[in-house]
């Protein structure tokens, strides 16, 4: 069953050139019917699957969609509304975006599943460069995994210029010590959320990508 409608897409194309509350006022009931009640049935169904995997798995829906209001305390641009709609799959959902989970996001500009660690705090860095300096080569073994390398490809995330001393020895072989985030991510086109099948590419991908997840949730403690 696809959860999403052509509409969905719709609805975001024209809030791109009307991103304003008077316009999103008017089209609130749309945004319900089209937007919101859909994607938070298709978060819960992707619960309820992943739940069969990782028994860990015990959030709401509520607990892992996101706003659709952008935080613009901070930010130049003043456009009140994301484009998008997205959500976590972890343990501990959208209030911890530390921890190792699937993210989900989906809009007419591309549709993309996430996996990995995004904002360690300095202690979880420093047991994640441990734990790979104590044997790098199970990372490396993992990263190579051919379903995981064919789905999601290569390891991101932004690297320190500087580390710790007792990390240096291994980053010269090991590059991987020499990150501060530990991401990775697959890429489908925006069509592809309209299709029955959509759920259960993002089960698959959650699949492919849990052993990875459970290194760096295990190296964080």
């Amino acid at each position: 069953m696809a959860h999403l409608s052509k509409d969905y897409m719709d609805f975001f194309k024209e809030l791109a050139a009307n991103n304003n509350k008077d316009w999103f006022d008017v089209n609130r009931k749309r945004y319900k019917d089209s937007v919101k009640d859909p994607f938070d049935k298709f978060v819960a169904d992707l619960i309820d699957e992943v739940k069969k995997i990782d028994k860990k798995i015990e959030i709401a829906p509520k607990d892992a969609i996101f706003r659709i209001n952008r935080d613009i305390r901070f930010s130049k641009d003043k456009t009140p509304y994301k484009l998008n709609r997205s959500a976590i799959i972890s343990p501990k959902g959208r209030k911890d975006k530390a921890y190792p989970g699937l993210y989900v996001e989906v809009s007419p500009e591309h549709c993309r599943v996430y996996g990995g660690v995004y904002q360690p705090d300095k202690t979880q860095l420093y047991n994640i460069r441990e734990t790979i300096c104590s044997n790098p080569k199970k990372i490396e073994k993992l990263l190579a995994d051919k379903d995981f390398k064919s789905t999601f490809g290569e390891l991101r995330g932004e690297q320190n210029k500087v580390i710790p001393k007792e990390f240096k020895e291994t980053a010269a072989n090991h590059d991987i010590v020499m990150n501060k985030q530990f991401y990775w991510f697959t890429e489908m086109k925006p069509n592809e959320a309209l299709k029955d099948g959509f759920l259960n590419q993002v089960v698959d991908a959650y699949k492919k990508n849990k052993k990875v997840m459970d290194y760096f949730a295990e190296a964080m403690q």
